[in-house]
């Protein structure tokens, strides 16, 4: 069996049957080109926070204890507000986009008219959300370089963590917005995403959050978070493979049913 074979028997079969996502992510890139203050907004607000942070709050926080070694609290707090510029990114994309599209603009039943399948369609979207979410994180990370909040030459594997962390919010943000029924029901959005950004050891070390310390755990944002702040602090840990895992498997499974429920929605 040729390596090759290996590989692919690994991918998920969701990736291994998209063979044209590419042209989705192709479209919103044109329609998208002109409206780029649209697509940056999301960023501004995560920005907004480290500069207070940076220039004001953090002086009055001082440095703080973290994995065996003192930092100060702008340095502790900018990886996960670059986590959730990488989130915000994702999210906004695959939700409300995804429901103008499918709902009022109808423009996946005309993709379905073509050679193109449920599963590139999936794809596709979920792609523009993560180039959108990386855009924002190579922004943030020559803030976080310029603010001198990083000293690390690991720095630059902050890049892949929030990747890996838009794809999963990307991937269960789209799957979610199949089941909407209207406008309404996107407040559910801002009701989960605030909250996520607030508890997710986002401002406070996970020990600071005592017996509930499982709870937090459980938030996509909080794996995201670790692995930012791991790769802009230098620290190597075996739960940096636990964090992978948890936001592949995520999104894994936010593909598969986004996929199924655009299949069930438009082609039955």
């Amino acid at each position: 069996m040729s390596q090759e074979t290996l590989v692919w028997r690994v991918v998920p079969p969701i990736l291994r049957h998209s063979r044209r996502a590419h042209r989705m992510i192709e479209r919103s890139f044109y329609v998208n080109k002109l409206s780029w203050m649209i697509v940056v907004s999301g960023f501004f607000e995560p920005l907004f926070y480290l500069f207070s942070i940076r220039i004001g709050f953090g002086s009055l926080v001082g440095d703080i204890e973290f994995a065996g070694r003192s930092v100060s609290y702008a340095q502790f707090v900018a990886p996960a507000l670059m986590a959730s510029s990488a989130m915000n990114g994702a999210v906004y994309d695959s939700t409300m986009n995804v429901y103008f599209k499918l709902r009022h603009a109808r423009l996946y039943d005309g993709v379905l008219a073509t050679p193109m399948s449920s599963k590139d369609v999936a794809v596709g979207e979920i792609g523009w959300a993560l180039t959108r979410g990386t855009l924002y994180s190579i922004v943030f990370l020559g803030c976080l370089i310029a603010l001198g909040l990083t000293d690390s030459w690991t720095v630059v594997l902050a890049v892949p963590a929030c990747l890996l962390l838009g794809a999963a919010f990307a991937s269960v943000g789209m799957a979610a917005t199949t089941y909407m029924r209207s406008w309404e029901d996107f407040d559910w959005v801002q009701t989960i995403v605030l909250p996520l950004f607030l508890f997710s050891a986002t401002f406070y070390p996970l020990s600071s959050y005592g017996v509930w310390g499982w709870v937090v755990q459980i938030s996509p944002l909080y794996h995201g978070v670790a692995l930012v702040r791991a790769a802009c602090l230098g620290i190597a840990t075996w739960g940096i493979a636990v964090h992978v895992a948890y936001l592949a498997a995520l999104t894994v499974v936010g593909l598969t049913i986004a996929a199924r429920r655009v299949d069930t929605l438009l082609c039955k």
